[in-house]
């Protein structure tokens, strides 16, 4: 089955992009390339963020802080389903009922305790008391206060010494980080939003990163160790404040090249050249999607106010990878154009697809700006911030066509925050690792050489003004910002190892660590020969951009998909 899938996703896939559709076409180094699987398992991918302090983020730790303020282990088992089931309806206000009360078997004291504590501690706003009805006990839950109690879970029983957040270290596989909030979000029935981190990271890999909710105890969240597949919580503490997006120094990545075609000395080549020069700074295929219908194309539409035209790219039927029902709600939707219909296909309502619909069956379609303001605002401007990066790659490519790889009069370099020009006489004292390119926006400057004609006119060819992108819609005003063209990634390691089962882990996990499993071996002969390697890279850099530089090979999935139709696995 798993070959029949993995062959139908690689028909699909001939309609993804490849790196030529989104401006990346240079490499820096001069060796020879060599072919290898990027990402043919998940696990051959890991990412652990590296802190503000520049620690990197491990999850070594499951214990639970001690805190007499905790209920005890009681409170998880005390309650059975369908009580649960009762209290979770009654909390949401899902019926007409106005108390649910709970029998008190085997009355004690202690045992009343424990249930008052579950159901405070897993129903916030909900309120207890107890009550003799025909000589026995009940347990009566009912709403503190009308429906506004839900959104403030009571502040009870959060002691004022204990910080009000819990910080944890979240190890998933396979799921980016926004899922996985929703997931831990739905299990622990609270809003998403009052989870925080620092940066999201990739879906296909093995992620481990800090993330900070409010008034949530290391108590119940390491509970869910027990319940949730492909997550890990640990490493807990208390802390006064949440993290911010962006506050992360960066990523460390240890990454599997399986396969690889190159011999001994091409591999010390290539990695030495990452290691010395680096690798263009290329926003990576996934920030432009994985449809046939690009990212960046409706970001250009909304730059240039052609909202109809935003609608339809991001509705209308393609070719390419996605879920049936999708496909089925797309199909609707070009058959009718009615936005009810359409949303009754979609099982998930939480998609783009699914949010653009109800707002248009909302605002109707005489007002798409409307309805397109239902997506959260991030998804909103992750188009626009498509389009830059399009510009971006593209320009950056014609510059290192232009100019090779030193800097010249005329580049941009950073003082502080502020961008300047180098100049004939001091074009010595910089290196290319200096050199800055701007994305497009009204607040930034553009290089003093052919290249700033040149972003005046891809932004011209496509109806857009380079000196005015203000935007009649605040949100979708860009004031630009600058990017280093050339990074070179540090901590820097690799090996070649020789391996016979493409099925083997090549390194641990922390997982495999907490759990005492022992490191792999390796053969010195073997089938197959793999380069492991390890390195950190600054924010928003994109890994597959350097390792691109090592293979000289196209990273899209479309051209992965061709050498290995498996990676589904």
């Amino acid at each position: 089955e798993e070959e029949e899938e993995a062959e139908s996703f690689a028909d699909m896939m001939k309609h993804g992009l490849t790196e030529l559709d989104v401006g990346i076409t240079k490499f820096v180094s001069s060796h020879q390339g060599f072919s290898g699987i990027l990402k043919e398992r998940y696990s051959d991918f890991v990412v652990h963020e590296i802190g503000k302090d520049g620690q990197i983020s491990h999850l070594d730790d499951l214990s639970v802080p001690v805190d007499e303020e905790d209920p005890s282990e009681d409170v998880f088992t005390v309650l059975t389903a369908e009580e649960k089931q009762r209290l979770e309806e009654l909390q949401l206000f899902k019926n007409k009922e106005t108390s649910v009360a709970i029998e008190v078997i085997e009355d004690t004291k202690e045992k009343r305790t424990v249930i008052h504590q579950a159901i405070k501690s897993l129903f916030p706003g909900l309120e207890t008391k107890t009550e003799d009805r025909e000589g026995k006990k009940y347990i009566v839950a009912y709403h503190a206060a009308g429906k506004k109690a839900l959104a403030n879970p009571r502040k009870h029983s959060w002691p004022k010494s204990r910080g009000s957040y819990c910080h944890f270290v979240l190890y998933k596989e396979n799921k980016d980080t926004m899922d996985a909030i929703n997931v831990l979000s739905k299990y622990l029935r609270v809003k998403p939003n009052i989870f925080s981190y620092m940066g999201t990271k990739d879906k296909r890999a093995i992620t481990v990163q800090e993330i900070a909710v409010l008034k949530i105890t290391a108590q119940r969240l390491a509970h869910l160790n027990k319940c949730l597949m492909n997550f890990k919580l640990g490493n807990f503490s208390y802390q006064k404040n949440p993290l911010k997006l962006g506050e992360l120094q960066g990523n460390h990545f240890t990454v599997v090249l399986r396969n690889i075609t190159g011999t001994d000395d091409q591999v010390q080549q290539a990695m030495n050249s990452l290691k010395e020069i680096g690798f263009i700074n290329y926003y990576g295929m996934q920030r432009f999607g994985t449809t046939a219908v690009p990212t960046y194309q409706v970001g250009r539409a909304i730059l240039q106010n052609s909202w109809t035209e935003v609608m339809d790219l991001i509705l209308k039927p393609r070719s390419g990878a996605e879920k049936g029902y999708l496909v089925k709600c797309r199909e609707e939707w070009a058959k009718t154009k009615d936005p009810a219909a359409a949303l009754r296909k979609l099982p998930v309502k939480r998609c783009v697809e699914g949010q653009l619909l109800r707002g248009l069956s909302k605002y109707g379609m005489k007002n798409i700006v409307s309805a397109f303001g239902i997506i959260p605002r991030n998804n909103r401007l992750m188009y626009i911030h498509s389009y830059q990066s399009y510009v971006w790659n593209n320009m950056v490519s014609k510059r290192i066509e232009e100019y090779g790889l030193k800097p010249v009069p005329g580049d941009l370099v950073l003082k502080g925050a502020t961008a300047t020009y180098i100049d004939e006489e001091d074009v010595n004292n910089y290196s290319i690792h200096d050199v800055v390119m701007p994305l497009p926006g009204f607040d930034v400057i553009y290089p003093k050489h052919k290249i700033s004609e040149a972003y005046r006119e891809m932004l011209k060819a496509d109806n857009l003004d380079i000196d005015n992108m203000r935007h009649k819609i605040r949100d979708y005003s860009l004031s630009g910002a600058y990017r280093k063209i050339i990074i070179r990634p540090q901590n820097v390691s690799w090996e070649v190892v020789a391996y016979d089962d493409p099925k083997i882990p090549l390194f641990n996990t922390d997982v495999d660590n907490l759990e005492g499993k022992p490191p792999p071996v390796f053969a010195s002969e073997g089938k197959y020969r793999a380069l492991k390697m390890d390195f950190s890279l600054p924010p928003s850099t994109y890994a597959t951009m350097a390792i691109r530089e090592v293979l000289k090979m196209d990273t899209s999935i479309k051209n992965q998909t061709q050498l290995n139709t498996t990676w589904l696995r």
